[in-house]
């Protein structure tokens, strides 16, 4: 995944030039002006949206829309996964034809960006569709073995709706695969964005912090470190980053100088902005003071890379300026509120499925795993599974508040477990 934000102007644009004998023109102030303003609204567009919509998704109880649950163990694999993924692919572009790459890694994220546009604007699509429009329920369903060996593989409910907006996202994808233009790639790039914000969850703050550690280290290895990245993310024709032409202005729609933005830059801090935003919630302080802090430290840092990039004429690594700024604002804030414990002991995973019971502690049972497995049982069924011991305690239950025929019941009950305790004894 590209994590750089990189100025071709600068770069493969002078290169370019050169291997075709003419130099490209300098960009106009105001077409740069115009091209990082664009990327910055482009980038705060789906952390936002994907922020408030991943609220709606842990309380969700669909399991077709549950988060997938990012842990400290997944956090600190994750730089070493997307090292090999990255290196792997400068290896495949530098040994085998670019051409025929890219050809095949355009058919794959054709299909993937189809799905997550029309994911993406389906909420809004809803909105026009008439009260009578005839919503038909469907459901694709791929499974392996047979019995008792029966696994699902896909499971995929949709309706007449999300049909008419994967159509409306094929027009899309149809245009990105023949033309490559890059409104078509940011539109796939945006969906990707708000997707992986919506549905891709930190547990806590602490994994936030290893995640974005991590990665930081890795952005900064792999674009000063290396060429590694800035070469995987020119050659690489598939829409993981934002771009935006920095000679729109003179070349109109058609233009070809672009500025670009990697996802990675988008998507890595998104999600901990996302998980601030429901630590927000939990504290029921009708504030999303976390939320905005950290929002307004990602306008600072994208805005400062930006910044830097522009002086020195030289890709930047834009999570070294991302990582300090969207942690340590927050961070800075709970330390003047005296609200860091709660900020790090919080635990985004106990919202996803409030409705389900909890395991506070474990009983000590001694004897077989089916002994244990059935006092755990119990202790999650809690009042449900105790049934009262005679008739007056199922008299109280239902008629709490009546002295009299609690007093009557209690009577009968005695007089009922005694009879039948004689006739058990005359036995």
């Amino acid at each position: 995944m590209d994590s750089a934000l990189s100025d071709p102007h600068n770069g493969s644009a002078e290169a370019g030039g050169a291997a075709n004998g003419t130099a490209r023109p300098p960009s106009t102030p105001e077409g740069i002006a115009l091209a990082y303003g664009s990327l910055l609204l482009m980038a705060l567009l789906p952390i936002f949206f994907g922020a408030l919509r991943s609220v709606r998704c842990a309380r969700g109880k669909n399991a077709s829309d549950m988060p997938e649950t990012i842990t400290s163990r997944d956090a600190a694999r994750f730089p070493i996964i997307a090292s090999c993924t990255l290196l792997g692919l400068y290896l495949f572009f530098k040994i085998f034809s670019q051409e025929y790459i890219n050809l095949l890694l355009s058919m794959y994220f054709f299909v993937l960006g189809i799905l997550a546009l029309s994911h993406t604007i389906s909420p809004f699509m809803n909105k026009f569709f008439p009260a009578n429009f005839p919503n038909r329920q469907y459901q694709l369903l791929f499974t392996q073995g047979s019995g008792e060996n029966k696994e699902e593989i896909i499971n995929y409910e949709f309706d007449a709706k999300d049909l008419v907006c994967l159509g409306l996202s094929s027009i899309v994808g149809v245009w990105y695969l023949l033309r490559k233009h890059w409104i078509a790639n940011n539109l796939f790039g945006l969906a990707f964005s708000l997707n992986g914000v919506e549905l891709l969850h930190l547990n806590n703050v602490s994994t936030g912090c290893i995640l974005l550690g991590g990665l930081f280290i890795y952005d900064v290895f792999w674009v000063f470190g290396t060429n590694v990245m800035v070469t995987v993310a020119k050659s690489f024709e598939a829409p993981i980053k934002l771009v935006f032409p920095q000679d729109l202005l003179e070349k109109g729609l058609e233009a070809d100088n672009f500025a670009m933005l990697g996802l990675g830059d988008i998507v890595i801090p998104g999600i901990f902005i996302a998980l601030l935003l429901r630590f927000d919630i939990s504290l029921k302080k009708n504030t999303h003071t976390y939320f905005y802090t950290s929002f307004a430290a990602y306008i600072f840092g994208l805005g400062l890379t930006i910044f830097i990039m522009h002086i020195f004429k030289h890709a930047q690594p834009a999570l070294l300026y991302l990582v300090p700024a969207c942690i340590g604002f927050p961070v800075l804030v709970a330390l003047a509120k005296g609200e860091v414990t709660e900020m790090f002991s919080y635990e985004s995973s106990a919202e996803i499925l409030p409705h389900t019971p909890r395991l506070t502690h474990f009983p000590t049972v001694s004897g077989s795993p089916a002994s244990l497995a059935d006092s755990m049982q119990q202790k999650l069924a809690g009042p449900r599974r105790r049934r009262p011991q005679n008739a007056s305690a199922l008299y109280e239950e239902s008629n709490p508040k009546d002295p009299a025929a609690v007093t009557e019941g209690s009577k009968e009950g005695t007089e009922t477990s005694a009879s039948k305790g004689l006739e058990k004894k005359e036995n």
